[in-house]
């Protein structure tokens, strides 16, 4: 890959960067330090550093803060970029501007802009990035998991009860080494301390973990402080800093525990998993045992323990957790190498750290891109588009039910190629950016994704795809900045005539494929799931007939629009819009839309729904009232463990903060702290509480029905068989999963 495109990878050329800190200089104010991996080694070198602000030509006039400030090219309001002698400075001056103009730089119309990260700031007028000239291989990981004990009676470890010790620390990295530390031959000071020294002594560019800033870090340091153990982490012998932060994927917003550790970026795998979700919409669930069955990356006997049984284990079989959290911390690692390929190619372009790749939203990062650009040429920045509401994508549902021979096309880059082909680019990007940076993305893509159709070695080919999936991410983005509203060259006309052009070429996609005897099924944005015509699916030469009829397809299609064959399914079960399951050829099913596999529902529902949609796609809809018998047997003769009927809640406060909104009418009851606030134990704000509903009537109120599954005797079953019942018979009536084959024979 070429990587002297300025453009795109910035304009210095230096390679075998992996961290990049803010630091004093010698002679005072701030530096950089450049941590520069060479093979095996990290060496250091310091580089001035002078932040910067945008602003208008008048804006920083009787600013109390020196500055030198130069002029800049163009008509865009922001004019002028002012240069401090140091970070604190620069601050100084951000916060007086906000004061005096009555703006945050984040508003439209703020006469000012100042980027919130010093290293982001260097990296941007340095036009340095991460990993040039390296291989993903080539930067240190370290994975990291742990495993605590709980303390009888309380149904999660929380690392402020002393007794909820660590009792395993499992790490690995590339090479394939792993280590355990184990509680059975030290105790908890000794394996933290053991944990720092490894760290130190391997020195990872990346420390790695699934789920590990919402658990696994925030536990260490909890338990370090405990245990009066300094969590030297950092390059330089500092303990990390944390603070509470969020980041938003797609349509979701997970709050984090954000951890900072000098000279090493903190990556959370779980995260990685969501961002693959959001594109693939394929995960039937988070958690790193699901992805990695997923990935197809769990070994065939590797140890699996329930949570519930972790603290029992340890004092009974003591190895056999030895080896889970040994398993865990591989199945991270292979996760890790599969997901963290499109951030590593990133950071070879973006002015952020690996770290903030990995938790910033597409949109900011096209616009750190466009502002890097500008300030290399010197020229003036715009203000944002004023926000507003457009007409979105087009999507909609022409059938339900059980549809076969199902096929998917899918519209190459579709509003990249409307953009690039009709020359859509926000009015305010007077140097012609955009269009130059979606074009060179495209370039790079289509360049990445011929190698990696010709590539012989499983490696390289890994490598392209990882290239040409980034691209493609990046690619895809273009459009949502026109329309984010922070981003700084925003531009809300361009794209609504992006939308705009996406629902007419669809529409005459959806035109043409009725014209010639196919059905579609279901539209969404740049997708097609339809039937092709009969004559493509008959047995004696469809693959001549369907052939032609996707050359045809594909040749109505207007120049500069290429469509993708990408998908061919046994079976469609459509229910409403983006709520859908396929069959595949080879049997695997793949469930997408929130109706079909919410998390919020219990465990025995979930699995209702997996297996009523296998019977249904797999034309064995006379079973459907067998499998409803089955589960309602289930239920009446109390077989299952009552996990399968449990549904787990973390406490998002503590029970008394909850007390006192409910007091004053500020909340609504919920079961979880309601068990909390009952328990003869100290429940806190992290505390998960796994509870199940009790009594004989089908309408109960949960938050006063509930039961601790800690609590739950085996030997005297107290669950609320009605109360099951009705959840079973709700969602048959949802789906129409009738009681009878009569009835069965009646809708079908």
């Amino acid at each position: 890959m070429d990587t002297t495109n300025p453009i795109l990878f910035g304009s210095d050329p230096e390679e075998g960067i992996v961290a990049v800190e803010k630091v004093a200089a010698a002679g005072g104010g701030d530096a950089m330090r450049v941590f520069v991996r060479d093979g095996g080694n990290v060496t250091t070198h310091d580089e001035p550093f002078h932040p910067f602000i945008f602003a208008t030509a008048t804006a920083l006039d009787g600013c109390p803060v020196a500055c030198e400030q130069v002029a800049l090219e163009g008509e865009g309001p922001l004019n002028t970029v002012a240069t401090f002698t140091d970070w604190k400075s620069c601050c100084k001056a951000s916060k007086w501007l906000s004061k005096e103009t009555g703006y945050s730089q984040s508003q439209p119309g703020a006469p000012f802009l100042c980027p919130s990260d010093p290293v982001q700031q260097y990296l941007m007028r340095s036009g340095k990035t991460h990993f040039l000239g390296m291989q993903a291989d080539d930067v240190s990981r370290m994975q990291v998991d742990i495993e605590c004990i709980t303390t009888p009676g309380y149904d999660f470890c929380n690392a402020d009860r002393p007794g909820d010790e660590i009792v395993a620390i499992a790490m690995s990295d590339l090479t394939g080494w792993v280590e355990v530390l184990p509680g059975t031959e030290m105790d908890e000071a000794t394996i933290l301390k053991r944990f720092v020294e490894i760290v130190q002594e391997r020195d990872p560019d990346v420390i790695e973990g699934h789920n590990i800033f919402n658990f696994d870090l925030p536990y260490i340091a909890a338990r370090a402080a405990y245990r009066e153990v300094p969590l030297t982490l950092g390059r330089d012998g500092s303990e990390p800093d944390a603070r509470p932060s969020r980041m938003s994927i797609g349509e979701r917003t997970l709050s984090y525990t954000r951890f900072n550790s000098f000279g090493r970026h903190v990556v959370d795998t779980l995260f990685l998993v969501h961002a693959y979700d959001v594109t693939h919409r394929s995960l039937s669930g988070f958690g790193l045992k699901e992805v990695a069955i997923h990935f197809g990356v769990a070994a065939e006997d590797r140890t699996y323990v329930e949570g519930s049984k972790i603290s029992a284990l340890y004092h009974d079989d003591p190895a056999s957790l030895m080896r889970y959290v040994h398993d865990d911390v591989v199945e991270t690692r292979e996760i890790s190498k599969l997901l963290s390929q499109s951030s590593f190619v990133q950071a070879q372009a973006l002015p952020y750290s690996y770290q903030n790749i990995c938790v910033r939203g597409t949109a900011t990062k096209v616009d750190a891109l466009m502002i890097r650009e500008y300030l290399r040429r010197g020229h003036a920045l715009p203000h944002p588009d004023a926000p507003r509401q457009f007409a979105g994508g087009y999507t909609d549902v022409f059938k339900t039910g059980v549809i076969e021979d199902v096929h998917h096309c899918d519209i190459r880059s579709l509003y990249p190629s409307l953009m690039l082909t009709r020359e859509l680019a926000p009015k305010s990007d007077s140097c012609g950016v955009f269009l130059q940076l979606l074009r060179t993305l495209r370039d790079f893509r289509l360049e990445a994704k011929a190698k990696m159709q010709a590539a012989t070695d499983d490696r390289e080919r890994a490598g392209y795809d990882a290239l040409q999936t980034t691209f493609k991410i990046l690619i895809n983005s273009f459009y949502g900045y026109l329309g984010f509203g922070q981003a700084r060259f925003s531009d809300f006309d361009a794209a609504e005539s992006v939308t705009a052009g996406g629902r007419e070429l669809l529409q005459q996609m959806i035109d043409w494929l009725n014209a010639h005897e196919a059905e579609p099924i279901e539209i969404d944005t740049d997708g097609i799931y339809f039937v092709p015509p009969a004559s493509c699916l008959d047995e004696k030469g469809g693959g001549k007939h369907l052939e032609t009829f996707r050359a045809d397809f594909a040749a109505s299609l207007p120049e500069g629009i290429d469509i993708e064959f990408d998908g061919e399914y046994r079976s469609m079960y459509s229910y409403k819009m983006k709520n859908y399951a396929l069959l595949a050829h080879d049997g695997e099913v793949t469930i997408k839309g929130a109706a079909l596999k919410s998390r919020g529902i219990e465990p025995f529902q979930r699995e209702f729904v997996r297996q009523m949609l296998r019977l249904r796609l797999e034309g064995r809809e006379r079973e459907l009232p067998a499998l409803r018998t089955e589960f309602e047997r289930a239920l009446k003769q109390r077989e299952w463990p009552i996990d399968k009927l449990a549904k787990r809640e973390m406490l998002q406060e503590s029970p008394k903060a909850y007390a006192a909104k409910i007091g004053r009418g500020a909340r609504s009851r919920g079961a979880a702290y309601e068990l909390a606030l009952k328990a003869d134990r100290d429940y806190r704000a992290g505390d998960y509480v796994a509870y199940y509903i009790t009594g004989e009537k089908k309408s109960v109120s949960a938050y006063a029905a509930a039961k601790r599954v800690s609590e739950w005797d085996p030997a005297n079953r107290d669950e609320n068989v009605a109360y099951y019942l009705a959840k079973l018979q709700a969602l048959c009536k949802k789906f129409e999963v009738p009681e009878t084959a009569e009835e069965q024979g009646e809708l079908f």
